[in-house]
């Protein structure tokens, strides 16, 4: 399991607050279509923009609930679920979700099956806590299929590679549907949700994530720092020139039990 630390976590915390982002919540909120009163478990829940919004939907007469492998994260959770007594927060892996059989009417998870080293494990773990026609919203990204204007596509390529070695399950949404059907989901639906930034914005969701998958390849010894920074500036000139272009699709699964 990828352990997000205290930079990671406010990474993290920027970025999805992006319209990009807003846009994707309200997609996932639609697929599970919660109801006050109802029970909903985010998975993975990061700094808690999606649990927040679980949280308001159900009402201080439901219940939400949010597990994170990381504690930073889970600070970030804290201080925005403050006042809401339906959620609670507690640190946990999501191949091992500490609740009894059939308690939630609901899950959501967002980018975290990638990281799992078991995958079919979390997965059943999410069929498990899940009442009876209980539904689940899932989100992933192919990175594979991104696409970014820059000066060395070659370079360009070795970065996406680079991310791809540096977790679990890369390129899952190509994959995820059949898993789903064999553990037991079913009325699955699979939409796509592009993140789309056509120009630069300091505010955009791939101003910051490039860097980052940037330095990833270097942590990975796939490029050195100076072609991280040699890319990184081909970056920044074309932002100059008015030239930026970024785009990759994220995929939400949303199924029933």
């Amino acid at each position: 399991m990828e352990t997000y630390d205290k930079k990671a976590a406010e990474l993290i915390e920027r970025s999805y607050q992006t319209p990009e982002i807003v846009n994707q919540r309200l997609r996932t909120l639609a697929a599970l279509a919660l109801a006050r009163g109802e029970s909903v478990l985010d998975a993975g829940c990061g700094t808690g923009l999606l649990l927040e919004q679980e949280a308001r939907t159900v009402g201080s007469e439901g219940r939400a609930e949010g597990v994170d492998y990381s504690d930073d994260m889970l600070d970030h959770a804290r201080g925005r679920c403050a006042g809401l007594e339906q959620v609670r927060l507690q640190q946990g892996s999501i191949e091992t979700l500490p609740f009894e059989e059939a308690c939630f009417d609901a899950v959501s998870c967002t980018q975290t099956l990638l990281y799992v080293d078991d995958m079919d494990k979390a997965l059943r773990e999410i069929h498990r806590v899940l009442k009876p026609r209980g539904r689940v919203a899932i989100i992933e990204t192919d990175w594979s299929g991104a696409v970014v204007n820059s000066l060395d596509q070659e370079m360009t390529h070795k970065i996406f590679d680079a991310w791809s070695l540096a977790v679990a399950n890369p390129n899952l949404p190509r994959r995820l549907a059949p898993i789903l059907r064999r553990i037991g989901f079913t009325a699955l639906r699979v939409e796509a949700i592009p993140v789309l930034n056509a120009g630069y914005s300091e505010h955009s969701f791939s101003a910051s994530m490039l860097h980052n998958f940037a330095d990833t390849a270097v942590r990975q010894k796939i490029i050195t720092s100076a072609e991280s920074s040699a890319w990184c500036d081909g970056i920044d000139s074309l932002i100059q020139r008015n030239e930026y272009f970024f785009c990759v699709n994220r995929f939400l699964f949303s199924a029933i039990k």
